[in-house]
């Protein structure tokens, strides 16, 4: 008998889970349950915006014999004493206007490069070990001034370490060894003495900037109200992300017959296939993961409507359909494409793709993919392309800087594609709004409450394509709060919705036999 066309109606998601901040401040929560949050952030922006009699000099926060004791583990470690530069310029300096805002010390990330470097440190044995910092999990309190500094300088200079070398052997290394030199080719603010300078240059700057943020919430909070506040955070959106994940999708998205995954960690993978996921999906993760950045896409097939799964991965045809001479910026792990058939024998090309930040790979992934699946001898002819993506597109794109989403779309339909928002998006169909705070190290970037919606990433960049000959869209939605409902002007994550994408999801009708 054969099948009506509703019967053969397909539900396709999408989802960039996005991967796990290590800083729980770092981006502007929707917390209306806890109004404790908002007291705080506002309190913090304040104390940056208009410090006032609060700008006390850096030796108020960091105190002289904190830099003396910071000095002598320096020259101890064999590297340069950095006295000259306390004594004649860090020492003198305001927390906020002279330090914090200083434009100079960003540009030439004597405070960023170590915070990325040791603010989470993943060992030989796949733990993670946090800096005593506010802005990362560490769980301990630092409830003043001494008990951060002995913490700091015990985890910098004695806490031993077991990490992978360049090799994947496990050594034994403190944290302060892991800092790496701060060169001016790359970054042209920084002096040449500066450069010289820069392991035990970046240390103390490190520890100036750690020692300001501690005194800073332990003066607009009480330690036992903002300490316990960050706790519920980590445990929330850090410890319980996988799990929380998980149970979004098994609860509402069982139903799809397809969904592509971005961002996705190999914990979050194991436990999908292990778990009722893995019983009702084909979990399809790349040959080739990502094995730093422990990001990847991945593919879920229902086992009912593609019985046998992948047929095979066809990842590197689509890299090797890059442009001759074009450096494409995407990483392992970014791209997963696969052939398939469903139970009625029809093959389907199904592709993940997580695009880099400013959404300049994604028209050369796009063509990538529709090349190979021309081209390739391991592609039939006649299969039918579904592709979810995180394209990373912009309301406002800027030329050669930001992909505009207009223009992505105005590119799709040039290879007979259409979309889950139609032929061609509109600029509000927007699936992110995030913003970051002032509790973390790039403070140019960082948004006042008020203007979260004016200056954060509120833009249309995810999408669901195939061939506009072969589907047509039903229905489309999105998800926001975990429960098929999408909330807009709020800014996510939440403590209910994990990550800072939404989910994306379109029921499409094959049009043909």
């Amino acid at each position: 008998m054969k099948a009506t066309p509703e019967a053969r109606r397909m539900q396709v998601t999408t989802f960039n889970v996005a991967a796990i901040n290590n800083n729980p401040f770092e981006y502007w929560l929707t917390m209306p349950e806890n109004p404790a949050y908002d007291d705080l952030m506002g309190k913090v922006e304040e104390f940056l915006e208009n410090p006032g009699d609060k700008d006390v000099p850096v030796s108020e926060v960091f105190t002289p014999t904190m830099f003396e004791k910071l000095d002598k583990r320096l020259v101890d470690a064999g590297w340069k004493s950095v006295k000259s530069y306390w004594e004649s310029d860090f020492s003198k300096r305001t927390i906020v206007e002279g330090f914090l805002k200083d434009p100079t010390l960003g540009s030439k990330r004597l405070a960023s490069m170590p915070d990325r470097i040791t603010n989470t440190i993943t060992t030989a044995s796949g733990s993670a070990v946090f800096r005593p910092t506010v802005i990362n999990m560490y769980e301990k309190d630092l409830n003043d001034q001494e008990m951060w500094w002995k913490a700091w300088e015990a985890f910098m200079f004695d806490n031993k370490l077991k990490v992978k070398d360049k090799e994947g052997k496990a050594v034994s290394k403190v944290p302060l060894s892991l800092l790496q030199p701060i060169k001016k080719a790359k970054y042209p603010a920084i002096t040449e003495e500066e450069e010289a300078d820069s392991l035990p240059l970046q240390t103390l700057c490190g520890a100036i900037f750690d020692g300001i943020l501690v005194h800073m919430m332990n003066t607009v909070a009480k330690p036992d109200v903002w300490q316990p506040l960050k706790r519920t955070i980590v445990e929330n959106l850090n410890k319980k992300k996988t799990p929380h994940t998980l149970s979004i999708l098994e609860n509402q998205y069982m139903g799809a017959s397809i969904m592509t995954l971005q961002e996705v960690s190999s914990s979050l993978i194991e436990q999908a296939r292990k778990g009722k996921l893995g019983r009702n999906f084909h979990v399809i993760a790349p040959a080739k993961m990502d094995p730093y950045r422990d990001q990847n896409s991945v593919i879920l097939l229902c086992k009912k409507a593609f019985p046998k799964g992948m047929t095979s991965e066809i990842s590197d045809i689509v890299e090797a359909n890059f442009p001759q001479g074009v450096k494409v910026p995407v990483a392992p792990g970014d791209i997963l494409a696969i052939t398939t058939k469903n139970a009625r024998g029809d093959d389907f090309v199904v592709a993940s793709f997580h695009g880099d930040t400013n959404g300049l790979a994604t028209i050369p992934v796009l063509d990538a993919i529709v090349s190979a699946m021309k081209k390739s001898d391991q592609v039939p002819q006649t299969a039918r392309l579904i592709f979810g993506l995180d394209a990373n597109t912009y309301e406002k794109g800027v030329e050669g800087k930001t992909q505009d989403v207009m223009l992505w779309g105005a590119h799709y339909m040039t290879h007979g594609l259409s979309s889950c928002w139609g032929d061609m998006p509109q600029k509000s169909n927007y699936t992110t709004y995030n913003a970051r705070t002032y509790l973390q190290p790039q403070l140019n970037k960082a948004c006042k409450r008020t203007e979260k919606r004016e200056k954060g990433d509120v833009n249309p960049k995810d999408f669901i394509l195939f061939d506009k000959k072969d589907f047509k869209v039903i229905e489309t939605f999105k998800d926001n709060t975990g429960e098929k409902k999408y909330t807009e002007d709020m800014a996510f994550p939440t403590l209910n919705f994990p990550s800072d994408h939404g989910i994306l999801t379109t029921i499409v009708e094959p049009t043909f036999e």
